[in-house]
């Protein structure tokens, strides 16, 4: 008599959640890479949202904190968004 051929189920039991489980990382993984979260500071108006690491975030806290004075705060600011590619008007201000 062979007792081995229905043992239980071995190690396929483990195999479909695995599967399952590599399929749901995969799509919060994708999801999260194309912007399932959302914009962080965007409203629902236009304009460009910056993320708190970004340069020109960084610079406004420098300002806010008091660290630099408002001649280069605006001077920074310019270069900056030049080098971003937004237009500047006077002061560096957006146009």
């Amino acid at each position: 008599m062979n007792t081995l051929a229905h043992a239980g189920p071995g190690p396929w039991v483990l195999f479909f959640p695995l599967v399952w489980a590599a399929v749901i990382l995969t799509a919060v993984t994708v999801l999260r890479r194309t912007g399932w979260r959302g914009r962080r500071g965007s409203g629902p108006g236009p304009g460009p949202a910056y993320d708190e690491q970004s340069p020109i975030a960084l610079l406004g806290h420098r300002f806010a904190a008091g660290e630099i004075d408002e001649d280069e705060y605006w001077r920074r600011l310019t270069v900056l968004e030049e080098q971003f590619g937004r237009t500047a008007g006077p002061k560096g201000r957006t146009a």
